[in-house]
């Protein structure tokens, strides 16, 4: 009697977790939820320039591939690509894993062994490997790998892999040896996956971590312990998952040829769900790669051809909507098809939203058993749990000497801090990994100056001013304002001023100013709305052609203020294979481009002086690496290290920011930095 009360009560616990589980995401947050207030022209161009840019990417990607050979040929690019993106190249060394097993228990034929590893030194990984109780033969086995399935009672973490002991039970049940691992977010030891989506420790683009990654190693780690069992046969190991364990498939899959067979289950769409869609609001960190070589993500499950794979999901799933599995599985078929091997790549949809139905576990048993035995039965017994979360617990005690919760600060190794440029050799080197790892994402064109449009110029009070917009990238047409004194003897014009603007400084020095009433306004409206000191002739203190330049999401660009969109909108650019700091950058670069080259200036050009603060002093920083002749550089409040300064991808990778000072001094002559 008390043996099925327990087994009520557990069943009744996994119940609830299994109603009020979903992909990572805030509470008050619905799954799919773009989290958009009332849009402005600001939020229309980003999410415009959203749409041009997956659109390029879904256009680019396997384009290059028409035969199997072009196919092989690329394919191990492709995979060193995806470890790069997963900050896992090169690997890490595959230390011993220490391997223990704290405990057993045993119901029903089923004996589960309550283990743990570490996949580096301190980077421990719970979970609970079910066999059968009789093993006469090494049997095939399944890497299951878990969703964000939460189980938490007492404060006390039980781990994501009590949530589905189910499928772990029905495996050994059947024949498997399964092995079911915690995530470093919801496992006894609690990590974080939240890093961009809720803590705003945006420096992980700039490590090029993502929790990912850390997933990814995990799985492979855990692979190697399957393989060292005498009950498992090595040839035969597959791995599944949903949700986020649907994705740590892909990863694991794509990177690890031991795996083969693959079912990731309700874990991967397209690009254009996440960004154009919305979905990426509803998922952490732990779902993307820090897509530095600007992938759709129709290439991970490429990579997985020609092994046996089984793309699953359901047809309401708000945060894997189902047009974007579909076209996936479309472009993955292709590849598929240059090996001849279609029957390989199976699609399941079901009826039902993000959750864990009984008809995506069928359908996933009967792809195992058909691929790893040779066994196409029909299934005749269900996945259900068979254990309280007490009795898969691994631990009594968690270590002290663990690393889950702070290996975001060590995964992924940075630049040295004692490294100094060593000539112009290395200082072109340096800026050739930085195009390659940080900035690829920039258009081509980007040396070019930028195309200007003039909107208007009026004079007034001694000041000749023109409104110009500069063309930097669809759709984005930016505010460029030039102020000029109407008579030359009034001032020395030696040299010309340029000032970069963050959004504070555009609303300090514009504060009356509307960008959209350029037409509509009198010249002494327009004038009288510009930086006091610059309206007024009698104060007479304007020297030399002075200009304002506004990046994209400054001024009458900028996009939402509100917190929560703002932080989907910096997510999506990473998505691109960019961040927002990385566009302003560029945007900056085209418009000094432009200065050097605008014909009112050619006559009485001086030497040209480029000023910024704050985030400006940034971009303007970084914009003097790859524009020639500029001839002072003055900076305030510039940040004083990567992680301090606006997120840039893989930056710490390669330099530190007072390396990158150090590179700008050899290029500009004067390099003035003040309040830091």
């Amino acid at each position: 009697m008390l043996s099925t009360l327990r087994l009520f009560v557990a069943h009744f616990v996994l119940l609830l977790c299994f109603l009020s589980t979903g992909v990572c995401r805030a509470a008050d947050e619905p799954a799919g939820s773009t989290g958009q207030t009332e849009s402005s022209p600001g939020d229309d161009l980003v999410h415009q320039y959203f749409a041009e840019q997956t659109k390029q990417i879904r256009d680019q990607c396997l384009s290059d591939v028409h035969t199997l050979k072009e196919w092989t040929q690329r394919r191990e690019i492709y995979r060193s690509q995806l470890l790069d993106m997963l900050g896992l190249n090169p690997l890490p060394p595959r230390g011993d894993l220490q391997t223990t097993v704290t405990g057993q228990v045993q119901r029903e034929g089923v004996v589960v062994e309550k283990i743990h590893f570490q996949s580096l030194p301190g980077l421990y990984v719970t979970g609970n490997l079910y066999r059968p109780a009789e093993v006469d033969q090494p049997l095939p086995a399944i890497l299951y790998v878990c969703g964000h399935g939460k189980v938490v009672e007492d404060g006390v973490s039980y781990g994501n892999k009590v949530h589905y002991q189910h499928h772990g039970a029905w495996f050994a049940r059947n024949g498997y040896v399964c092995l079911v691992i915690d995530t470093i977010q919801l496992g006894e030891i609690e990590g974080t996956h939240h890093g961009t989506y809720r803590k705003k420790m945006w420096w992980w683009n700039n490590r090029g971590y993502t929790p990912a990654g850390v997933e990814a190693w995990n799985c492979l780690r855990a692979v190697d312990l399957l393989q060292s069992r005498d009950d498992v046969d090595s040839e035969r190991i597959g791995v599944t998952g949903r949700s986020g364990g649907g994705v740590y498939s892909w990863w694991s899959a794509a990177i690890d040829p031991r795996i083969k067979v693959a079912v990731p289950v309700a874990g991967i769409t397209n690009m254009k769900n996440h960004v154009v869609d919305g979905c990426v609001s509803g998922h952490c960190d732990c779902m993307y790669m820090v897509n530095t070589h600007r992938w759709d993500f129709a290439k991970v499950a490429a990579l997985v051809a020609p092994r046996p794979l089984l793309i699953s999901n359901t047809d309401r799933d708000s945060i894997f909507p189902l047009d974007g599995v579909v076209d996936l599985h479309s472009q993955v078929r292709d590849v598929y098809a240059l090996y001849d091997a279609e029957p390989n790549l199976g699609l399941q949809i079901t009826s039902g939203p993000h959750q864990d139905t009984q008809e995506l576990r069928v359908h996933a048993f009967r792809w195992f058993n058909k691929y790893l035995r040779d066994d196409e039965s029909l299934i005749e017994s269900v996945a259900r749990p068979l254990f309280t979360p007490q009795e898969l617990k691994v631990f009594d005690r968690l270590p002290g000497d663990q690393r889950v919760t702070t290996i975001h600060e060590i995964f992924v190794p940075q630049a040295s801090a004692n490294q100094t440029i060593d000539g112009l050799d290395d200082l072109s080197n340096k800026v050739r990994k930085l195009r390659e790892m940080t900035f690829a994402g920039w258009p081509d064109g980007g040396d070019d100056p930028a195309p200007l449009t003039l909107l208007r110029t009026v004079q007034h009070s001694g000041v000749e001013v023109d409104f110009l917009e500069y063309h930097s990238q669809s759709p984005y047409r930016l505010p460029m304002i030039l102020v000029r004194p109407t008579d030359p003897s009034r001032g020395t014009q030696s040299s010309v001023d340029v000032h970069v603007l963050n959004d504070e400084g555009w609303q300090s020095t514009f504060v009356d100013f509307s960008w959209n009433r350029i037409h509509e306004s009198t010249a002494a409206e327009l004038v009288k709305a510009l930086p006091g000191a610059l309206a007024d002739s009698k104060r007479s203190i304007l020297k030399q052609p002075t200009l304002f330049v506004a990046p994209r999401g400054v001024g009458p660009t900028q996009w939402t203020r509100d917190e929560r969109p703002r932080t989907h909108i910096r997510r999506r650019f990473m998505l691109l294979g960019q961040t927002a700091a990385g566009m302003q950058i560029y945007d900056v670069i085209r418009a000094l481009r432009s200065v050097q080259n605008m014909d009112s200036l050619s006559a009485e050009k001086g030497p040209i002086v480029v000023h910024g603060q704050g985030d400006a002093a940034f971009w303007v920083l970084w914009a003097s690496l790859f524009v020639d002749d500029i001839d002072e550089l003055r900076l305030r409040d510039l940040p004083s290290s990567n992680r301090q300064a606006p997120d840039l991808l893989n930056v710490s990778r390669v330099v530190r920011l007072p390396q990158v000072i150090e590179m700008v001094q050899q290029r500009v002559g004067d390099v003035r930095i003040s309040g830091q």
